[in-house]
Order: C-alpha cells, then structure tokens, then sequence
C-alpha cells in the first residue's frame, strides 16, 4: 500500500525574491547537507539556453506537451512566471523519483508554486529566504548587471509581492551571513531526517 505524501514526505520548498541568493545557497545545501538532498528538475516551456541539458537544468517541453500534463493533473505546481509567456513546473512525478530513492527533494521555486505544494505536501519544510533590507534586493539585481531597467523594476514589483507571504513559510531565513543562513537550513533538515527515522 502507498503511504501518503505527508508520511513519506522529504520535501524542502525554498522562496525568495530575485537577489535574495537563492541559487547560492541551493548550492551551498546540495554540497554540504548531512541529509541526502537533490534539486528537483523543472519543467518549462522556455526555450533551452547554450549549455543547457534537458533533464539537467530543466526538462524543456513544448507548450503543448506542458499544457497536457497540467490539464492531466501532473504538476505539483505550475505558473506563468513573471509575465513571461514561459511556464515552469514540477512534475509530481519529478517528486516521487526522488522521494522514492529516500533522498530528500529540494523545490527552489515561486511563492505561487510554493503555496499549492505546502498543500499538496503538508509536512514539507518550507524555507522564505530575505535579504537584511528591502535595498538591498535592488542592490544586488543592479549588480548583476544582465537585466533591463524594466525587468529590474517587474522584479523589485514582484518581490514586494513575494515578501508579503512569508509568513506562510515555517521558517524564515535573513541571507546576511550565507555560512551562518546555509548552516541553518542544514540543522532544519537534519533535525526532521531524525523525527522521521523516530517515527
């Protein structure tokens, strides 16, 4: 018999506004997390970027293919980001290969995507990741130096947005010190792995 989603669940969800430096903690945890841990691939209808590997960095689907997997129910989360016209999605079935290996499944998405999967998955950890001010997002967007002034400003509108539900999230996580934000996030997961071996 199957055990439900919340009786099997590693399940980690990460959030946060653009320059919040999601991506390097997500790094940060898949190379020094005690717990087994693997980055869920995401689905998207955009198109592949040179060095891209479907698979690897995302599964690239046609809109086509994408729209008949979320009309069948396939997605534990999709949306339209940022007004693109592209979709991104986790494929349910992304989720289970890696839960069935008993491997905990990292989820870096958006706030949307993030909510519909804390219902899906109720006992999965959920991490809201902030910068120590409002400033600084912009800060660190400018800094990169690869978007528009309007792509900066769809960002800093859709941020505003995004950190209104953290409070949704279980736990929130200040980025002004990346050693001390990783590390905790780390003894999060380890203290769970062992509430689920007590069980």
């Amino acid at each position: 018999m199957n055990q439900s989603p919340s009786e099997t669940c590693r399940v980690a969800v990460l959030s946060g506004p653009s320059g919040s430096g999601k991506t390097t903690i997500v790094e940060r945890l898949l190379g020094q997390s005690a717990v087994s841990i693997e980055m869920a691939v995401s689905a998207t209808t955009r198109p592949a970027r040179v060095g891209e590997v479907h698979g690897k960095h995302y599964y690239f689907l046609s809109s086509d293919d994408f729209d008949k997997q979320r009309q069948a129910g396939e997605f534990a989360e999709c949306a339209e980001v940022h007004r693109s016209g592209y979709w991104y999605g986790t494929l349910k079935s992304e989720v289970e290969r890696i839960q069935s290996s008993g491997r905990w499944v990292l989820l870096e998405i958006d706030v949307e995507g993030a909510l519909n999967v804390m219902q899906m998955y109720p006992d999965a950890l959920s991490f809201f990741l902030k910068t120590p001010s409002v400033n600084e997002y912009e800060n660190r967007l400018r800094s990169r130096g690869t978007e528009t002034e309007e792509v900066i400003q769809r960002r800093l509108r859709t941020a505003e947005e995004e950190l209104k539900s953290a409070s949704s999230y279980r736990y929130r996580i200040i980025n002004d010190d990346l050693d001390r934000a990783v590390q905790e996030i780390c003894d999060i997961l380890e203290e769970r792995e062992k509430e689920i071996h007590a069980r």
